[in-house]
C-alpha cells in the first residue's frame, strides 16, 4: 500500500512544531530559566540545543524517513529484536503521558470558559485546589494517591469534549486531518503569544519582571551546583522537542522521499526554542505586574507548572487595569491550542505503529485508541488526579523517555551501520556535515542522558523519598506504568507482522552495501 504523505513541507513543519510546542513551553521554560541563572541559563540551553536537541532530532527524522515507518517498524528494520523499544515508547506515551495530558488540556478548556466571567474569584489558589479540583492531599495513612475519592464531573465533562476533538482530527488521513489543523492552529498560536507579549509588556512593573527573567547570573554556571543548571538545560531541550516519543519518527515517515531532513530538523528545533524564549516575556511581564501590584519582589510570585497557569495567572488577570476577560481568553486559548497540537501527535505515533504492523483501518484504530484513552484518563478526573499526575509524570518523563532516547543513540550508533543513515541525511541535504551530529549522538548525548538518569535517581532516593508519596502509590502509579508498558512492548513485538515489513528500496542504498 502506498504510504500517506504530507501535502507540503510547510504542513509537516506545522505538525512537527505543533508537537514540540506544548503546554510546557508556555508555563515551564521561563520559570526554569529564571530559577537557573536567568539570562545566563540561555548559554547552556542553546549549547544543549545544538549538541543534543538537533542531533537527536536529525537522528529520529532520518530513521523514520529512511525506513518509511513508525518507531516499531523502523527499529524492526534496524534489527527485529529491537522492535520492542519502538512499541515501548508509543505505548507508555499513548497510555501513560497522554492520559493525564488530556486532562490538563480539559482543565485549560474549563478555565477558558471561566475567563469569560472570571469565575475563579479573588482566592484563585483555593478556587483551583478546592472548588474546581477538590483535590485530596496525600494523607499519612499509607494510601496516598490510592485514595481516589470521587469523580470531578466538571473535569470529566470537558475530558469527553477533548477526546472527541482528538478523534475528529485524527481519524482522517494525515494530510486531511492533522496537517490541516496544524496549519491553522500554529499561526493562531503564534499570533496569540505575540498579543500576550505586546500587551503584558505595557503593564506597570512589566520590565522588572523581564529583568528578573533575563538578568544573567554567570557565577551559577561554573560554581557549586552548576551541574544542576546544565542538567536542567539538557532536560528542557530533550523533553520540549518530543524526543523519545516515537512522534518525530512517525511524522518523518510521511515526508516526500527528497525532503531535506537536516534542514527540517534544524527549523523544527529552533522554532520550538524561539517560542519558548519568546513566550517567557509574556509570562514574566505579567509576573512583574503582579509583583508591582502587591509591592513584593518578582521572586515571591514566580512559580512554574500548573500553579502558574491556574493560580498565579488568574490572580494577575484579576488585577489588570482593563481587558481582564480578553486577556484571560487569549491566554487560556493559547494553552488549549498548544495542548491539542501536541496531543494529536501522540495519537498519530500510536496509530501509525498499528497501521504499519496490522494494516487495520485508520478510523478503527483511532476510535478504539481514543475510547481506551478516555477511559484511562478518568483516573485523573478523580479527586486524587493531581497526585497521580505528579507521580506518573515524574516516572514517565524522567525515566521512560530518557531510557528510550539513550537506547536509540546506543542502538543506532553501535549496533547499526550509522554510515547508512549518515549517507541518507547527507544525500538529501547535499552537505556532508553528518559527521558532527552522528558523533554527538554516538558519544556525547549518551553520556548526558546517563548522567540525567543517575542524578535524577539520586534526587529521588534522597529524603523525602520520591516527593514524600507512600511507597504503594509510587509502585502503582510510577513503577507499574513503566513496567506494564515494557511488557506490552515486548508482547507486541512478538506478534507476527500482518503487513509486509520491508525496507523501502532506494537505488543509492545498493551502492552502500
Amino acid at each position: 500500500m502506498e504510504r500517506q504523505q504530507w501535502k507540503s513541507n510547510l504542513g509537516f513543519l506545522a505538525a512537527a512544531v505543533g508537537s514540540a510546542v506544548g503546554l510546557g513551553n508556555i508555563w515551564r521554560f521561563s520559570y526554569v530559566c529564571y530559577e537557573n541563572g536567568g539570562g545566563a541559563f540561555l548559554i547552556p540551553y542553546f549549547i544543549a540545543l545544538f549538541t543534543a536537541g538537533i542531533p537527536l532530532m536529525i537522528l529520529e527524522f532520518g530513521l523514520g524517513h529512511r525506513k518509511q515507518g513508525s518507531a516499531p517498524k523502523s527499529l524492526h528494520l534496524v534489527a527485529p529484536h529491537w522492535e520492542w523499544l519502538g512499541w515501548y515508547s508509543v505505548l507508555f506515551v499513548m497510555f501513560g503521558i497522554m492520559l493525564y495530558y488530556s486532562v490538563v488540556i480539559s482543565w485549560c478548556v474549563n478555565y477558558l470558559g471561566f475567563s469569560f466571567t472570571l469565575d475563579w474569584g479573588e482566592e484563585t489558589g483555593k478556587f483551583f485546589g478546592v472548588n474546581f479540583l477538590n483535590a485530596i492531599t496525600p494523607g499519612k495513612d499509607g494510601h496516598g494517591a490510592l485514595n481516589l475519592g470521587s469523580i470531578r464531573w466538571n473535569v470529566l465533562g470537558t475530558a469527553v469534549f477533548v477526546w472527541a476533538l482528538f478523534w475528529l482530527i485524527c481519524f482522517r488521513e494525515i494530510n486531511k486531518g492533522i496537517e490541516l489543523v496544524c496549519k491553522a492552529f500554529i499561526p493562531v498560536l503564534l499570533l496569540l503569544i505575540v498579543i500576550l507579549v505586546v500587551w503584558s509588556s505595557q503593564l506597570d512593573g512589566a520590565w522588572e519582571g523581564i529583568k528578573a527573567y533575563l538578568t544573567p547570573d554567570f557565577k551559577r554556571l561554573f560554581g557549586r551546583g552548576a551541574s544542576k543548571i546544565w542538567l536542567a538545560a539538557y532536560g528542557q531541550i530533550f523533553f520540549s522537542l518530543s524526543l523519545g516519543f516515537g512522534i518525530m519518527i512517525a511524522y518523518a515517515s510521511y515526508l516526500d522521499r527528497q525532503a531535506n531532513i537536516a534542514k527540517l530538523a534544524l527549523i523544527t528545533a529552533c522554532s520550538n526554542s524561539f517560542v519558548e524564549v519568546f513566550a517567557g516575556f509574556a509570562v514574566f511581564s505579567t509576573l512583574g505586574f503582579m509583583a508591582a501590584q502587591k509591592g513584593v519582589p518578582v521572586s515571591e510570585v514566580a512559580v512554574g507548572g500548573g500553579g502558574l497557569a491556574f493560580i498565579v495567572y488568574p490572580a494577575a488577570i484579576n488585577q489588570l487595569p482593563f481587558g481582564n476577560i480578553a486577556f484571560g481568553v487569549i491566554f487560556f486559548l493559547a494553552l488549549v491550542i498548544a495542548g491539542i497540537s501536541s496531543a494529536i501527535s501522540i495519537i498519530e505515533a500510536f496509530t501509525c505503529a498499528l497501521e504499519d504492523k496490522f494494516g487495520w483501518k485508520r478510523i478503527n484504530i483511532v476510535t478504539v485508541a481514543c475510547a481506551i484513552g478516555f477511559l484511562g484518563s478518568m483516573l485523573y478526573c478523580t479527586q486524587a488526579g493531581p497526585n497521580i499526575l505528579d507521580i506518573t509524570d515524574q516516572f514517565l518523563n524522567t525515566y521512560g523517555l530518557v531510557v528510550v532516547g539513550l537506547m536509540e543513540c546506543v542502538i543506532l550508533s553501535y549496533f547499526y551501520k550509522m554510515l547508512h543513515l549518515r549517507e541518507h541525511v547527507d544525500r538529501l541535504s547535499k552537505r556532508r556535515w553528518s559527521f558532527l551530529w552522528a558523533n554527538s549522538v554516538k558519544f556525547f548525548v549518551p553520556l548526558i542522558l546517563i548522567y540525567m538518569l543517575t542524578q535524577n535517581l539520586i534526587d529521588e532516593i534522597t529524603p523525602p523519598f520520591f516527593g514524600g508519596y507512600p511507597g504503594a502509590s509510587i509502585l502503582v502509579f510510577g513503577v507499574a506504568f513503566v513496567v506494564v508498558a515494557l511488557i506490552g512492548g515486548i508482547v507486541f513485538s512478538l506478534i507476527p507482522w500482518r503487513r509486509p515489513c520491508v525496507m523501502p528500496e532506494y537505488e543509492y542504498e545498493k551502492e552502500l552495501e
